[in-house]
Protein backbone atom coordinates (compact mmCIF):
# COMPACT_ATOMS: atom_id res chain seq x y z
CA UNK A 1 0.00 0.00 0.00
CA UNK A 2 2.61 2.42 1.05
CA UNK A 3 4.47 1.73 -2.23
CA UNK A 4 1.41 2.28 -4.37
CA UNK A 5 0.97 5.91 -2.68
CA UNK A 6 4.68 6.70 -3.36
CA UNK A 7 4.30 5.70 -7.14
CA UNK A 8 1.28 8.30 -7.22
CA UNK A 9 3.44 10.74 -5.51
CA UNK A 10 5.90 10.25 -7.97
CA UNK A 11 3.87 10.47 -11.02
CA UNK A 12 2.33 13.99 -9.59
CA UNK A 13 5.95 15.38 -9.31
CA UNK A 14 6.97 14.46 -12.38
CA UNK A 15 4.04 16.25 -14.13
CA UNK A 16 4.32 18.86 -12.16
CA UNK A 17 8.07 19.55 -12.56
CA UNK A 18 7.07 19.32 -15.98
CA UNK A 19 4.37 21.56 -16.18
CA UNK A 20 6.46 24.00 -13.58
CA UNK A 21 9.35 24.30 -16.24
CA UNK A 22 6.84 25.37 -18.50
CA UNK A 23 5.53 27.79 -16.43
CA UNK A 24 9.09 29.19 -15.90
CA UNK A 25 9.57 29.34 -19.76
CA UNK A 26 6.25 31.47 -19.95
CA UNK A 27 4.73 28.60 -22.09
CA UNK A 28 1.41 28.30 -22.88
CA UNK A 29 -1.24 25.66 -21.55
CA UNK A 30 -0.44 23.53 -24.37
CA UNK A 31 3.11 23.86 -23.25
CA UNK A 32 2.40 22.80 -20.06
CA UNK A 33 0.43 19.94 -20.81
CA UNK A 34 3.44 18.64 -23.41
CA UNK A 35 6.38 19.10 -21.04
CA UNK A 36 3.86 17.18 -17.94
CA UNK A 37 3.27 14.52 -20.53
CA UNK A 38 7.03 14.31 -21.50
CA UNK A 39 8.16 14.31 -18.23
CA UNK A 40 5.92 12.04 -16.90
CA UNK A 41 6.38 9.28 -20.02
CA UNK A 42 9.71 10.46 -21.91
CA UNK A 43 11.69 7.96 -19.94
CA UNK A 44 9.25 5.33 -20.52
CA UNK A 45 8.71 5.74 -23.85
CA UNK A 46 12.75 5.50 -24.13
CA UNK A 47 12.78 2.71 -22.46
CA UNK A 48 9.87 0.51 -24.21
CA UNK A 49 12.19 1.37 -27.02
CA UNK A 50 15.19 -0.25 -25.68
CA UNK A 51 13.38 -3.68 -24.43
CA UNK A 52 11.65 -3.72 -27.68
CA UNK A 53 8.17 -3.73 -26.57
CA UNK A 54 5.42 -1.60 -27.62
CA UNK A 55 5.39 1.67 -26.62
CA UNK A 56 1.35 1.42 -26.36
CA UNK A 57 2.07 -0.50 -22.89
CA UNK A 58 3.17 2.93 -21.12
CA UNK A 59 -0.82 4.61 -21.70
CA UNK A 60 -2.06 3.02 -18.22
CA UNK A 61 -5.38 4.47 -17.74
CA UNK A 62 -4.77 5.37 -13.98
CA UNK A 63 -1.59 7.08 -14.11
CA UNK A 64 -2.86 8.95 -17.42
CA UNK A 65 -5.79 10.26 -15.42
CA UNK A 66 -3.46 11.22 -12.45
CA UNK A 67 -1.49 13.44 -14.50
CA UNK A 68 -4.20 15.14 -16.49
CA UNK A 69 -5.78 15.99 -13.73
CA UNK A 70 -2.48 17.30 -12.29
CA UNK A 71 -1.97 19.06 -14.88
CA UNK A 72 -5.31 20.75 -15.27
CA UNK A 73 -5.01 21.74 -11.72
CA UNK A 74 -1.62 23.51 -12.11
CA UNK A 75 -2.89 25.52 -14.71
CA UNK A 76 -5.33 27.53 -13.15
CA UNK A 77 -3.22 28.27 -9.62
CA UNK A 78 -1.55 31.49 -8.98
CA UNK A 79 1.87 31.86 -10.60
CA UNK A 80 3.46 32.06 -6.97
CA UNK A 81 3.38 28.65 -6.46
CA UNK A 82 6.39 28.16 -8.59
CA UNK A 83 8.57 29.56 -5.64
CA UNK A 84 6.89 26.92 -3.15
CA UNK A 85 7.52 24.04 -5.73
CA UNK A 86 11.47 25.70 -6.16
CA UNK A 87 11.25 25.03 -2.51
CA UNK A 88 9.75 21.73 -1.94
CA UNK A 89 10.24 20.48 -5.91
CA UNK A 90 13.37 18.77 -5.09
CA UNK A 91 11.71 16.50 -2.13
CA UNK A 92 9.14 15.17 -4.72
CA UNK A 93 10.68 15.04 -7.64
CA UNK A 94 13.45 12.49 -5.55
CA UNK A 95 10.24 10.56 -5.06
CA UNK A 96 9.51 10.27 -8.35
CA UNK A 97 13.07 9.72 -9.40
CA UNK A 98 13.13 6.26 -7.30
CA UNK A 99 9.59 5.16 -8.19
CA UNK A 100 10.34 5.45 -12.06
CA UNK A 101 13.66 3.64 -11.65
CA UNK A 102 11.96 1.31 -9.88
CA UNK A 103 9.51 0.68 -12.44
CA UNK A 104 11.39 0.37 -15.02
CA UNK A 105 13.74 -2.14 -12.89
CA UNK A 106 10.73 -4.50 -12.01
CA UNK A 107 9.92 -4.43 -16.00
CA UNK A 108 13.02 -5.29 -17.55
CA UNK A 109 12.88 -7.90 -14.42
CA UNK A 110 9.76 -9.30 -15.28
CA UNK A 111 11.35 -10.06 -18.86
CA UNK A 112 13.71 -11.75 -17.95
CA UNK A 113 16.56 -9.29 -18.45
CA UNK A 114 20.13 -9.41 -16.90
CA UNK A 115 20.96 -6.78 -14.72
CA UNK A 116 22.97 -4.84 -17.19
CA UNK A 117 19.37 -4.34 -18.91
CA UNK A 118 17.77 -3.98 -15.85
CA UNK A 119 20.12 -0.57 -15.23
CA UNK A 120 19.67 0.88 -18.57
CA UNK A 121 15.77 0.50 -17.96
CA UNK A 122 15.66 1.70 -14.47
CA UNK A 123 18.24 4.92 -15.75
CA UNK A 124 15.79 5.67 -18.48
CA UNK A 125 12.76 5.51 -16.75
CA UNK A 126 14.31 7.46 -13.87
CA UNK A 127 15.68 10.20 -15.82
CA UNK A 128 14.58 10.09 -19.72
CA UNK A 129 11.63 12.28 -19.27
CA UNK A 130 13.32 15.31 -16.95
CA UNK A 131 16.24 14.90 -19.88
CA UNK A 132 13.47 15.44 -22.60
CA UNK A 133 12.09 18.14 -20.76
CA UNK A 134 14.89 19.80 -20.44
CA UNK A 135 15.29 20.17 -23.52
CA UNK A 136 12.33 21.01 -24.82
CA UNK A 137 12.84 24.25 -22.53
CA UNK A 138 15.98 25.07 -23.78
CA UNK A 139 17.79 23.81 -20.63
CA UNK A 140 20.77 21.78 -20.19
CA UNK A 141 19.44 18.44 -18.76
CA UNK A 142 19.38 18.42 -14.99
CA UNK A 143 20.93 14.77 -15.25
CA UNK A 144 23.54 15.54 -17.36
CA UNK A 145 25.46 18.39 -14.53
CA UNK A 146 24.54 16.11 -11.32
CA UNK A 147 25.45 12.65 -11.41
CA UNK A 148 23.81 11.85 -8.58
CA UNK A 149 20.54 11.21 -10.59
CA UNK A 150 22.39 8.11 -12.77
CA UNK A 151 24.38 6.76 -10.05
CA UNK A 152 20.66 6.36 -7.50
CA UNK A 153 19.05 5.22 -10.89
CA UNK A 154 21.79 2.50 -10.56
CA UNK A 155 21.53 1.67 -7.19
CA UNK A 156 17.42 0.65 -7.39
CA UNK A 157 18.28 -1.23 -10.54
CA UNK A 158 20.96 -3.56 -8.31
CA UNK A 159 17.67 -3.63 -6.10
CA UNK A 160 15.76 -4.91 -8.25
CA UNK A 161 18.15 -7.05 -9.76
CA UNK A 162 19.04 -8.67 -6.78
CA UNK A 163 15.13 -9.36 -6.16
CA UNK A 164 13.85 -6.64 -3.99
CA UNK A 165 10.79 -7.03 -5.22
CA UNK A 166 8.29 -6.31 -2.10
CA UNK A 167 6.09 -3.20 -0.97
CA UNK A 168 8.06 -3.06 2.26
CA UNK A 169 11.49 -3.35 -0.20
CA UNK A 170 10.17 -0.87 -2.52
CA UNK A 171 9.35 1.49 0.09
CA UNK A 172 13.05 1.39 1.59
CA UNK A 173 14.14 2.25 -1.67
CA UNK A 174 12.34 4.90 -2.20
CA UNK A 175 12.92 6.31 1.14
CA UNK A 176 16.64 6.10 0.90
CA UNK A 177 17.11 7.41 -2.45
CA UNK A 178 14.87 10.44 -1.64
CA UNK A 179 17.55 10.29 1.69
CA UNK A 180 20.85 10.41 -0.18
CA UNK A 181 19.34 13.54 -3.26
CA UNK A 182 18.29 15.39 -0.53
CA UNK A 183 21.96 15.17 1.20
CA UNK A 184 23.60 15.67 -2.32
CA UNK A 185 21.50 18.88 -2.48
CA UNK A 186 22.06 20.09 0.54
CA UNK A 187 26.15 19.74 0.77
CA UNK A 188 26.56 20.21 -3.34
CA UNK A 189 27.97 16.97 -3.56
CA UNK A 190 29.43 16.62 -6.95
CA UNK A 191 32.22 14.50 -8.69
CA UNK A 192 35.39 16.65 -9.58
CA UNK A 193 37.21 15.77 -12.72
CA UNK A 194 39.95 18.30 -12.28
CA UNK A 195 42.25 16.23 -14.97
CA UNK A 196 39.55 17.59 -17.48
CA UNK A 197 39.93 21.03 -16.37
CA UNK A 198 43.60 20.82 -17.40
CA UNK A 199 42.92 18.98 -20.82
CA UNK A 200 44.55 20.87 -23.71
CA UNK A 201 42.76 20.12 -26.71
CA UNK A 202 44.20 20.58 -30.27
CA UNK A 203 42.03 23.04 -31.52
CA UNK A 204 43.20 25.40 -28.40
CA UNK A 205 46.83 25.10 -29.85
CA UNK A 206 46.10 26.22 -33.22
CA UNK A 207 43.78 29.24 -31.85
CA UNK A 208 46.43 30.42 -30.54
CA UNK A 209 49.46 29.85 -33.12
CA UNK A 210 46.76 32.05 -35.46
CA UNK A 211 46.69 34.80 -32.37
CA UNK A 212 50.77 34.92 -32.87
CA UNK A 213 50.87 35.38 -36.15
Amino acid sequence: MTWSVLHIIGIIAYAASGAFVAMQAKYSFIGIFVLGLTTSYGGAVIRNLVLDIPISDIWDRQSLLIVLITLTIIIFVERKWINHWKRWGHFFDSIGLASFAIQGGLLAKSLQHDLGIIVIASMFTGVGGGMVRDLLAGRTPLALKEEIHAVLTILCAICIGSGWNSPIELTTIVVFVVFIRMLSIRYKWRLKLHKWKKLKLPFNRSEKHNNSV
